[in-house]
């Protein structure tokens, strides 16, 4: 009979599928209501005290803008360039701000390792266990001393930076270029002041970062051009001696050899044009006096002065010599004279015109002999020059080097100048758009939203402690808990008695008594539909002996047995109560009498069951009590004799009720539990552990009928507020239908 055990809070099982039942989940909040308040009270006011207790502070924000726009003061690249516009840039900017490295600038320039908000040890006077601990120290080593000093010293620097950073916020505004600086402190003027400093602080960092990375270049542009200059002059020195040694020396642009060679190859051009034209006068000259010509119409007789001048006289003579011949004829004097004259002028141009012809080749001569010479002075100067080409692949080489150097050091100098004038131009990549001022209002702590916060935290701990006192609940509070964690009939709730009675009532009176005192009573009724329950539990068969246990003590058997055997009586049936609880005898007690002799002696033969039975006059009822101070350890209840009064009791009575001692702690209830027709297993509500009602139903299994689980000390008023799935939840409307 294990139990089925599902969940409290409203989950069940419907056709298969999981569902939630709202009034059942809002019936165990109902019954977790004081629990709620009170964990819910109980953490509301832990804030408010917290809140009280906390000290106000005060936040002072300063703006700063990462500001892409530069003033172009001078057009030269910057040695560190400016940051980029991106969001990685503006969030890495962030993180700089609240870095170490600020903290400690800012630390050191308000001296707030001196403040005791940053560093306790600022406010704390020497006390008597400073004073022996500096005698110890004196007593030390000077350098283990001064090094422990140090440590020390650089721990409480480290303790206040990072005090001074966890009061610090740094914040992106949106997407935006713009970065919240946000210190709180317990000083508004110092939450400012501080806020400020960082501001500012960062700037100069910035700065300090260029100025130093401008200085580190100047310094390496300085030392490098020291060293390339060096190199630019051996360079420049090795190309010239090895111009100097091979003869490579040159002149706009070309060496002195190549020169030459051009001069001569035009002087050659030259020479070999005037031989052409020496050899073309001196040819035609020739040809036209083997062509029969008397050489007067060679070109050079024609321009000749002398032949221009001998042409003329022979002109004047021809004439002379036509007019003689025309006067005196061939034989005269004078026309003979005539004659040899005008022979004696042709010889002259005879010879003229050979000395002409004479010159001509002697022109050509020379002309030949300038070109031979200036031809070989060209082949010289090629043969020199091929040498020089053959020298000019070094001398290039030398050069190439020598460019380089130069080009390199000429790039970093004119870099150095750049750098050098940079310096004090320096811009930073922010500005403070906003300083940050005094504030007014205290930031934290904030009471509004701490209480706000509070209250909600309240109310999730109320209902987390009812979730969790409803899931940590074992116990059973109603019918539908019964048959469904345990599969057994719910035989019925047995209210508590105080929780009926009204306040003008007697709330003096016993259970055992109202059911008689009161007989129309809710309370009584709860008995007759326990009666009911347990008589018809059985289809088809009678019971008439009913054991009535439970799994602990305290759940109320005794005084259930009673009213149960009392609203028997009183409904008319023959009904014997047994007081089988050898160790608690609570018949006799709650009834009021003592017995002298019981159970115990009938059963020993001490005494007969007629003078055991003692009769309840106020209900009819009969009772077998156990008598004072007749106990015995013997296994009474398996005995024989048990057996057979049971027959006996069975056969003089319509209903034996047996009430038994609780099952786990006692072995004898399982041996009487064999002797019953149905046994009835008591649960108090909400108490009874369920593991311990799963352990009694399997003890009893074996051997007993278990007709089912009837809940005790039930409180009606709250079971009518939130006992959903229980018959008790309408209680409010039938309270009245009963009428005492």
């Amino acid at each position: 009979m294990d139990a089925q055990v599902d969940d409290t809070f409203g989950q069940q099982d419907v056709g298969g599928s999981a569902s939630l039942d709202v009034n059942r989940l809002i019936a165990a909040f109902k019954r977790r209501l004081r629990l709620m308040i009170g964990v819910a009270a109980a953490v509301f006011l832990l804030v408010v005290l917290v809140t009280a207790q906390m000290t106000p502070k005060y936040t002072a924000t300063a703006e700063v803008l990462l500001d892409p726009r530069k003033e172009a003061v001078a057009e030269m690249q910057s040695v560190v360039s400016q940051l980029p516009a991106s969001t990685q840039a503006v969030d890495t900017e962030a993180q700089v701000i609240q870095s170490r490295s600020v903290a400690e600038k800012v630390v050191a320039k308000l001296k707030l390792d001196q403040d005791p908000e940053f560093n306790p040890d600022a406010d704390t006077k020497p006390g008597l266990l400073d004073g022996l601990k500096a005698f110890a120290k004196s007593l030390a080593p000077k350098a283990s001393i001064d090094a422990n000093n140090s440590e020390i010293a650089q721990r409480k620097h480290e303790k206040v930076v990072d005090s001074v950073i966890k009061g610090l916020t740094v914040k992106r505004v949106g997407l935006t270029y713009l970065i919240d600086v946000s210190f709180t402190s317990k000083d508004s003027a110092k939450s400012a002041q501080i806020a400020n400093a960082f501001a500012d602080q960062y700037l100069l960092s910035q700065l300090d970062a260029k100025f130093d990375a401008t200085q580190q270049a100047n310094e390496w542009l300085n030392g490098r051009l020291a060293d390339l200059r060096v190199q630019v002059e051996q360079a420049e020195t090795a190309v010239g001696q090895y111009k100097i040694a091979n003869n490579l020396m040159s002149s706009q642009g070309a060496t002195l050899v190549e020169q030459e060679i051009s001069n001569l190859d035009q002087q050659l051009a030259t020479t070999r044009a005037e031989q052409a034209e020496a050899d073309a006068r001196l040819n035609t000259a020739r040809r036209q006096l083997a062509q029969g010509s008397t050489g007067e119409d060679v070109g050079e007789a024609l321009t000749s002065p002398v032949v221009q001048q001998l042409r003329r006289q022979r002109a004047d003579v021809t004439q002379k010599v036509a007019d003689l011949q025309g006067r005196y004829g061939d034989r005269h004097p004078e026309m003979l004279k005539a004659q040899r004259q005008l022979a004696d002028i042709d010889a002259q141009i005879k010879q003229e015109i050979s000395r002409i012809i004479s010159n001509l080749s002697a022109q050509a001569e020379v002309a030949r002999q300038r070109t031979a010479s200036v031809a070989a002075s060209v082949g010289q100067s090629r043969g020199n020059l091929a040498s020089n080409n053959r020298d000019s692949v070094k001398l290039n080489e030398l050069q190439r080097n020598a460019d380089s150097v130069r080009l390199l050091y000429e790039s970093l100098l004119n870099r150095f100048k750049e750098t050098s004038a940079q310096q004090g131009l320096e811009q930073t990549d922010a500005r403070v758009t906003s300083r940050a001022r005094i504030p007014t209002k205290q930031s934290s702590p904030k009471v509004l939203i701490n209480f706000a916060a509070g209250l909600i935290l309240a109310m999730g701990a109320g209902i987390a402690a009812a979730v969790v006192a409803e899931l940590l609940s074992s116990g059973l509070g109603t019918a539908e808990e019964i048959q469904d964690r345990l599969g057994l009939p719910a035989l019925g709730s047995i209210p508590s008695l105080h929780t009926m009675i009204e306040r003008d009532q007697n709330s003096k009176i016993k259970a055992v008594d109202y059911v008689i005192e009161k007989p129309l009573s809710s309370f009584t009724e709860a008995f007759r539909n326990l009666r009911a329950s347990v008589l018809f539990s059985k289809v088809g068969q009678a019971v008439r002996v009913i054991l009535i246990t439970s799994s602990l003590p305290g759940e109320g058997k005794t005084t259930s047995s009673i009213c149960l055997a009392r609203t028997m009586a009183s409904m008319g049936s023959r009904v014997v109560l047994l007081d089988c609880d050898l160790r608690q005898r609570s018949v006799n007690r709650m009834l009021g009498f003592e017995a002298d002799v019981g159970l115990l002696e009938v059963l020993n033969g001490t005494a007969t069951l007629a003078q055991a039975l003692v009769h309840d006059k106020l209900s009819g009822a009969v009772v077998l009590p156990l008598a004072k101070g007749a106990y015995t350890p013997k296994d009474v209840f398996g005995s024989a004799a048990m057996q057979n009064l049971i027959k006996t009791l069975r056969a003089e009575f319509d209903i034996v009720l047996i009430d038994s001692a609780p099952v786990l702690p006692i072995a004898d209830t399982r041996v009487l539990a064999s002797l019953a027709d149905v046994v009835v297993v008591l649960a108090r509500w909400r108490k009874t552990p369920l593991k311990a009602i799963e352990s009694t139903l399997r003890l009893l299994s074996p051997s007993a009928y278990v007709s089912g689980v009837a809940l005790t000390q039930v409180d009606m008023k709250a079971q009518s507020r939130y006992g959903y799935g229980d018959p008790g939840y309408y209680y409010r409307s039938y309270q009245k239908y009963y009428g005492g």
